[in-house]
């Protein structure tokens, strides 16, 4: 990796890794990170170009973000984790999902909007699909990304596209839940 990502680690645990959206950092999940960091250690990514992490010279691509990832993980000896990733975040997340499925124990989206071509039948992981009722993202394709995942659980909360930061008591339950019911290994 041509840089070295700025992340914030809060709690002790199995790797919990939350990846933020387009023009943001790993502070949009404040509202996670101490709720989360009492089981889990959280790990709150500034990708590529974002918060405090370097721009680099490699492309900016979901694809380079996914790769940066897996060098971050490894640096940090952190052979799987729980993947949440909101917006941007949920796009790098299935990107790596696909990639590196080997290091991936449970996969959370949030407003994700990949294009779910080929998906079906390759992530085979505990997958939640998350977002809200008035998400920028059509509910439409929130749906075809949960079902294009086998098994993928689909919560739909009130409130907008940013619902980890406005909504976090509702969002943090929903991923809580999934997280005490999923077949995390």
């Amino acid at each position: 990796m041509d840089i070295s990502l700025y992340y914030q680690e809060q709690g002790k645990g199995e790797p919990f890794i939350l990846l933020h959206g387009n023009g943001e950092d790993g502070t949009y999940f404040v509202n996670q990170i101490g709720f989360f960091s009492d089981q889990y250690r959280v790990i709150a990514v500034d990708t590529r170009g974002h918060g405090k992490s370097p721009r680099g010279t490699a492309p900016f691509t979901m694809e380079q973000f996914a790769d940066d990832l897996y060098e971050l993980m490894n640096e940090l000896q952190i052979p799987g984790a729980v993947i949440l990733g909101f917006s941007d975040g949920a796009n790098i997340a299935m990107k790596f999902a696909l990639k590196y499925p080997q290091k991936v124990t449970a996969l959370i989206l949030n407003g994700g909007n990949l294009d779910t071509k080929g998906i079906k039948r390759r992530i085979q992981i505990p997958t939640l699909v998350i977002a809200g009722t008035r998400d920028m993202i059509k509910q439409s394709h929130t749906e075809l990304i949960a079902a294009s995942i086998p098994d993928a659980k689909l919560a739909i909360v009130k409130g907008s596209h940013f619902i980890a930061n406005k909504k976090p008591v509702e969002f943090n339950k929903e991923v809580g839940n999934f997280l005490n019911g999923a077949d995390v290994r």
